[in-house]
Formats: structure tokens, C-alpha cells, sequence
């Protein structure tokens, strides 16, 4: 049955229709937000998919270019593999979902966001966000929500929900928030250095609006949902967990209760082996492999109850450290000999390089999506080898896990970069995990801003990141025990990993990963609060002592920049037809060149003198011939009656015999000679562009030059000046 129901948002209008489009799927409906439109469609698997203790949800968020009215640009016509900023916005959606899910359910579960049409002031994200939850509430798949998103901007320090492209631009916040109608569920955020109390703020502007939203998807929900099917539990047999916990709770607590995390994990393997044996002599070889998976599963529930319970009613983390005490940091800087900036950055069991690259302005990504920007200057890169692990496992190149962690601490540092004015440079920089044991992306962000500032990136504050985790009481959620700096352990039973980058003025990015149905403020406020003192330990004892500003010079394997700016309609001249000027002058002395829309020229060199030498090329090019003007060219040819100079930009003009001299001359060639570069003086240009040059009228100034020993002398005269004045002309 066909329907559409229409609500405001941020005084707009929404609307969501279903019954109509993709029949065939569990939930489908079509989200109208503007001009903006994107289907969504939700199918789940029958049976549960063999072989897997986790919940396999996955989300598409799949961009089609007609929906901007572009052609791709690959070779077959056709949308390639996603954008990182589809594979973004697939983590954000999926993000406040998959609580939601039966902690039992095994069944293959399939979102699919396409983006149909796009009005730039109304976000597809947000209609994404919102119709993955309508199409999920009134399907007959298993799940808690609605959930709801919007996003949220600062634009002259007043909150705005769902910003126009225009309000975007001027914003100083980026903000995606998305909640039950209780709680908020996820928060994705980037900022230029927001306060707590700002962000805070915002985040409850947004539980306004998503709060209204969700009683709009219930209210669908109550008039057309389906009943949610009957699926196969795989819940935890209580028989095998209750056996395991009487029998082996206090070898499980010694087993975890290690600070090292190599011990730690061998501990619980061998415990693990000794309980399959016991077992098996117990019940018997038949009846252990019947139930080795669910002895596996049982001993992970009882492991994560250990570890929860140690933290919760003890206060004591597994590694013996206080609830607010972060690991122990190190840091060092220019490890790399022939990169442009390099660093190392270590806490506990986490380590990361960043390795920094400076090239030149269209070096910089180019992007082919549905919004508006088309390339970026910054690039943050995240590699995540399976010997950070300690595992064994080929490189496979960056997966979703890893687009996601260089993004969140490319939006960390993004906020405090130079200009492209102050710094005309594209930047790389790769942060390579070489450990892992819980917040990589935090250390990336450290480390990041210690190798920009190795690099001689001249960033306005340094960056530090740092995590908070989270265990809350079953029984009462609103009862729960924080954690500053988590551990891999305490990510994977925790409720929540909460992600804060920032500088000593405020916040630059947050990423908010839960377990749990949602946070309260005072939760977020609380993890606010423990993020900045903790950020502010690491920037201020362990990263400034190291570094304590960007160094003064870049490395001298950067390539070096010198800039000028010329004419736009003189652009044509210094590209030449098919390229001809540009490449002979790079031919020539070996740099590389960037000429902007608006006339700004950028050479790149190793070498400075070489740089100089195409800039002169270039100022010759562009140069233009004005009466008065001096210039500073090579004699090209000799008549009996004077000489032609070289003035650039393919112009000559006449040095007549009677003009080089006070004196009378001869012979011009005992005063000049072919390919000498003189300095001459435009005395005319005529009616038919002939250009008239003298050079005897520059001699007095070139005598009062000379007189003062420490100036530099601005121009050049090949007059002898031991010659007889006596000369006929």
C-alpha cells in the first residue's frame, strides 16, 4: 500500500514514501528532503549465516553521479569502487544501527542507501541516516530503534541544525549526531577548536530535532510495520556458561589480570585449552565437538564479564592502572633521514609513525563525488599491517576500518593548517600502525602533528587524541564506570569508545563508537571533561618537550617555492600552444610549475638557483615594454648603426650607436658584443610598436651606485670606462 508522510525539518520539508518502489525487499522507502532523494532498502538472509560469532550487518551508501547530473569519468561510464566519503557515511549510518540488533541474531542483514537526487543545501547523508531507520522499523526485521541524524553547523557562534551549502561554508562546525529518542547514539564531528561547553550544546540542539523524528518513524511504524520475524538464537547455552563460570571464574581473573598484553593473551589460550580438555574428558568427545563453538562463546562471555565486573564494582583495569591513568607515552621526531617530516609516537602497547609529504598544489586529491568539493589539499593516509597485530595476514590495502581512522585524524588536523597563501604546499601524511592495542587513531593524530611540525609545517597549535571508554550497569544504565585511554581489551567488552581530538583552545574531531542503546549528556559531558585534561598531559609533558614548535626551515629533500603573480591573460603566454613555453622552460632547468586560475605562479625546485632561473624565464615572458622602463636583456645582434637587445616576451629593441655612450663612438663592438646582457632604458616605442633603447642615460646612476660599497647594484653597463671619450661617432 502506497503512502507518504511528511514532517518539517530545520524548516524544511521532509517526506518519506513507501509501498510504491522495491516490492521485493523487507523495508523500502524513498526520503524526500528538499530536492534531495535517496531510497533505502533493507533485506535480510532466512537463515543465519554460518560460521560467524557477530552480527553481519552491513551498509551501502551508494553515490550515483546523475544524481548531480555528471558523467563518470572512468574508462566503462560506470560508478566505480565507493568514494571515501560513501564509505564514510556507510560507517556513520551503520554506526547507531547496530546496537539495535539482537545481541543473538546471526542473520545476514543488507542496507543499500542510493542516492537519487541531490539539492547541496539538503544533506543525502541526513535522508540516508533517516530512512536506513524507517525502512528498518517498519520492515519485519529484528530491531530496537527508530534512530534519527541530523547535522549541525556554528556559524557566528549560533547553532544552526542542518546548515544550507552556503551556512556550510561559513561554519565552524561540522556536527552529525544521530540518537534514540531517548539517548544519543553516535556523534561524528569536526571543528575549529569548538569549546566543550559549545559542542555540548550542540549535540543537545540536535536530540531536539532527532527526538521529533523519531516519534515520526514510530508513528509509521505503529500504522504499517511488519511483525518482526521469528529468528534462530545463538545466544550463549546458560548450562555451559554456568558450569564454566563456577568451575573456572577464578583462573579467568588471574588469567586477565596481567599488564602485558602478549602474557595476557597467551594466559587466556591456555586456560582456553585446559577448559576443551576438562571438558572433553567430563562429557566425552562427542559431546565437545557438539558444543565446541558454544564453549568458545561461553568463555568470551565470561572473560567479558570478569573484565567488567573487575572494572565496575573494583575500579581495577586489567593491566592494574587507575580509571583515569593513561599508559606510559614516548615520542620522537625526524627518525627518517631523507622523508620531509617524520615521527614516532607510543603509548603502552600502540604505536605509530607518521611520515609527512610536501609536493606541490596540484599534486593535491582530486575528488569525483556528489558534493560540491572537488579536491583536497590535505590527505591523511592509515595503513593497519596484520603485524600490528601479531598476525599473519597478506596486505589486502586499505578497507573500510582504515579509510575511516585517516579521516578522523585527517579532520583532527585539518583545522589548524596554514592557508594555501601561507603555505602553498599539498600535504601527505601516512600514519603506519607498527602495534596496535587500542586507540590507533588517537595516536595517529599525535603523531601526525609531531611529523607536520618535523616538517616545518607552520600549524597554528599541535594536535593531541586521546579515548574514553565506558561500563555501565545492566540492571540501571544510567550507573556506569568511565575510563580514560582504553586498551584493545577494554574496547572490545566496553560499552563505548568515545574519541576526542583536539588542541589546548578546544576540539577538532570527534568519533563516537557505542554497545550500548545511547549515552546520556551527562555521559558526554563527563567524557568531555576527562579528554581535555588528558589531552592536555599529552600535549604539554610529553609532545611540546620533545618539539615544542614547526621547525623554521622545511628539510632540504622538500622541494623549495618561489611565487610570483602575473596577469591572467598573460597565462596563455607562459603555457605556450600545447605546452610548448611551460615544458621548454621546465625542460631547461628541471623544476615543476603550478599556474592557478587567477594568475598566481608556483615553481617548485630542489635547487634555488634553478628556481630563480625559471622565474626569470617567466618575469621575461610576461614582462611588459613600457616607456621609461628598465630592462635587463642580452644583445641578440650588431649593426653598424647599434644593437638589438633581447627584452623578453619575444620583443627586441634598438640600442642605436649614438644611444650606448655619453661619448662619441665608432664601432659598437668595442663597447658591446653578442650575448652580453646589458641594461637599457625604453626611450620610445613608435606607431608600428618599434622600441627605442638607450643605455647613456644610465650612467650617472650607475656611478652613484657604486659609490655606496654596501648596495646591491640593480642593473648592469658594458661601458669601459678606461676607454678615450675622444671616439667619433
Amino acid at each position: 500500500m502506497f503512502k507518504i508522510y511528511e514532517t518539517e525539518l530545520a524548516g524544511r520539508k521532509l517526506s518519506i514514501e513507501t509501498g510504491k518502489m522495491a516490492a521485493l525487499s523487507n523495508g523500502s522507502v524513498l526520503v524526500r528532503y528538499g530536492d534531495t532523494v535517496v531510497m533505502v532498502n533493507v533485506t535480510a538472509s532466512k537463515e543465519p549465516k554460518e560460521g560467524v560469532d557477530f552480527f553481519p550487518l552491513s551498509v551501502d551508501y551508494e553515490e550515483k553521479l546523475y544524481s548531480v547530473g555528471k558523467i563518470p569519468g572512468s574508462y566503462t561510464k560506470r560508478e566505480g569502487k565507493p568514494t571515501d566519503k560513501a564509505i564514510l557515511t556507510s560507517r556513520a549510518i551503520d554506526r547507531p544501527l547496530r546496537p539495535l540488533f539482537p545481541k543473538d541474531f546471526r542473520n545476514d542483514v543488507v542496507v543499500v542507501c542510493t542516492v537519487l537526487s541531490v539539492d547541496q543545501d539538503n544533506s543525502p547523508e541526513v535522508a540516508a541516516m533517516i530512512g536506513a531507520s524507517a525502512a528498518l522499523s517498519i520492515s519485519d526485521i529484528p530491531f530496537g530503534g527508530p534512530t534519527a541524524a541530523v547535522n549541525v553547523g556554528l556559524v557566528d557562534n549560533e547553532i544552526i541544525i542542518n546548515p544550507t551549502e552556503e551556512q556550510r561554508d561559513k561554519s565552524d562546525l561540522t556536527l552529525t549526531v544521530a540518537g534514540t529518542i531517548d539517548k544519543i547514539a553516535m556523534i561524528e564531528a569536526g571543528g575549529n577548536e569548538i569549546p566543550d561547553e559549545v559542542m555540548l550544546d550542540a549535540i543537545k540542539a540536535a536530540h531536539v530535532e532527532i527526538k521529533k523524528l523519531c516519534e515520526f518513524i514510530s508513528k509509521m511504524k505503529e500504522e504499517i510495520g511488519k511483525p518482526k520475524f521469528e529468528y534462530q538464537s545463538f545466544a550463549v547455552i546458560p548450562e555451559i556458561y554456568d558450569y564454566l563460570a563456577e568451575n573456572f571464574t577464578d583462573e579467568m581473573k588471574q588469567a586477565v589480570t596481567e599488564k602485558d598484553k602478549q602474557i595476557r593473551d597467551d594466559n587466556v589460550a591456555k586456560l582456553t585449552e585446559k577448559v576443551n580438555k576438562i571438558y572433553q574428558e567430563k562429557f566425552g568427545e562427542e559431546k565437545f565437538e557438539e558444543n565446541k563453538a558454544n564453549i568458545g562463546e561461553a568463555l568470551y562471555k565470561l572473560e567479558k564479564k570478569i573484565v567488567r565486573d573487575m572494572i565496575f564494582y573494583e575500579h581495577k583495569r586489567v593491566d592494574g592502572r587507575g580509571l583515569d591513568e593513561i599508559r606510559p607515552l614516548s615520542c620522537e621526531v625526524g627518525i627518517l633521514p631523507r622523508v620531509h617530516g617524520s615521527a614516532l609516537f607510543t603509548r603502552g602497547l600502540t604505536q605509530v609513525m607518521s611520515v609527512t609529504t610536501l609536493g606541490m598544489i596540484s599534486e593535491e586529491q582530486e575528488l569525483d563525488g556528489i558534493d560540491t568539493e572537488t579536491s583536497k589539499r590535505y590527505m591523511h593516509q592509515y595503513n593497519f599491517p596484520s603485524y600490528s597485530v601479531g598476525e599473519a595476514r597478506p596486505s589486502r590495502g586499505p578497507g573500510r576500518r582504515e579509510i575511516g581512522h585517516g579521516a578522523l585524524a585527517e579532520k583532527a588536523l585539518v583545522p589548524v593548517l596554514p592557508s594555501i597563501e601561507e603555505f602553498p604546499y599539498a600535504i601527505r601524511v601516512v600514519s603506519e600502525i607498527l602495534s596496535s592495542n587500542g586507540s590507533t587513531s588517537q595516536g595517529s593524530i599525535c603523531a601526525s602533528t609531531l611529523s607536520l611540525m618535523d616538517a616545518g609545517v607552520p600549524i597554528k597549535r599541535p594536535v593531541a587524541g586521546i579515548s574514553t571508554g565506558l561500563v555501565t550497569d545492566p540492571e540501571n544504565p544510567d550507573h556506569y564506570v568511565m575510563m580514560t585511554d582504553i586498551q584493545g581489551i577494554e574496547d572490545f567488552f566496553g560499552d563505548m569508545d568515545f574519541k576526542v581530538g583536539g588542541t589546548e583552545k578546544g576540539i577538532t574531531a570527534i568519533q563516537v563508537d557505542i554497545k550500548v542503546d545511547g549515552l546520556s549528556y551527562d555521559i558526554i559531558k563527563e567524557a568531555f571533561e576527562r579528554t581535555r585534561k588528558a589531552r592536555m598531559y599529552i600535549l604539554n609533558d610529553i609532545m611540546l618537550p620533545v618539539l615544542a614548535k614547526p621547525r623554521e626551515e622545511i628539510s632540504e629533500y622538500a622541494p623549495k617555492i618561489i611565487t610570483t603573480k602575473i596577469k591572467v591573460e598573460k597565462i596563455k603566454d607562459v603555457i605556450g600552444t600545447g605546452g610548448k613555453v611551460i615544458n621548454k622552460i621546465i625542460e631547461e632547468t628541471g623544476v615543476k610549475i603550478d599556474i592557478e586560475e587567477d594568475g598566481q605562479v608556483l615553481i617548485y625546485g630542489q635547487n634555488s638557483e634553478k628556481a630563480y632561473d625559471a622565474l626569470d624565464m617567466i618575469e621575461d615572458i610576461v614582462r611588459e615594454i613600457e616607456v621609461g622602463g628598465i630592462y635587463y636583456g642580452a644583445v641578440t645582434r650588431i649593426t653598424s648603426y647599434g644593437a638589438f637587445v633581447d627584452l623578453g616576451n619575444g620583443k627586441e629593441g634598438l640600442l642605436h650607436i649614438s644611444k650606448i655612450a655619453k661619448e662619441h663612438i665608432r664601432r659598437v663592438e668595442d663597447y658591446i658584443q653578442i650575448g652580453e646582457k646589458v641594461t637599457v632604458k625604453v626611450i620610445d616605442i613608435d606607431n608600428q610598436g618599434r622600441i627605442n633603447l638607450a643605455m647613456n642615460e644610465l650612467r650617472e646612476k650607475r656611478q652613484d651606485v657604486k659609490e655606496e660599497e654596501n648596495k646591491e647594484i640593480f642593473f648592469e653597463s658594458t661601458i669601459d670606462e678606461n676607454k678615450d671619450s675622444n671616439h667619433d661617432e
